[in-house]
């Protein structure tokens, strides 16, 4: 790949057409949630900070049950294309509609833990299968 960023490509439909051609599947998705992100007028998760109240929005990539002292505890990590970032419910062993390859938008304030970003028992929203 040439050490120019895509954002300073030349946006013709040939050259966007080339940049499909030779991108991998994961960054032509990490692309398309980038822009929904930025479509939604939500935060990057890779420009959260500590302690930042966000709303984020992207794509459930993992869930799993995971006890946290005793006590039940589902996450999931949500992922738009900049970063990942730990969700987490405490208290809660399953949510309705809460499932990998899910879009989501997510409210609350970030929190760091071993070096990654967690949202605990935050607000969210499913987006609709529809747009999916």
């Amino acid at each position: 790949m040439s050490a120019v960023p895509r954002s300073e490509k030349p946006v013709g439909r040939f050259r966007r057409m080339l940049d499909r051609l030779s991108s991998s599947q994961e960054d032509l998705e990490s692309e398309e949630l980038r822009e929904d992100t930025a479509t939604a007028g939500c935060t990057r998760i890779g420009d959260c900070h500590d302690r930042q109240i966000v709303t984020v929005t992207g794509t459930l990539r993992t869930v799993t049950l995971r006890p946290r002292a005793g006590v039940p505890a589902l996450e999931a990590e949500l992922f738009d294309g900049s970063a990942p970032l730990d969700v987490v419910w405490l208290g809660r062993r399953s949510i309705v509609g809460i499932e990998p390859g899910r879009k989501l938008i997510a409210s609350g304030r970030i929190s760091m833990s071993r070096g990654r970003r967690v949202l605990f028992n935050p607000k969210y929203e499913l987006r609709p299968l529809g747009r999916e």
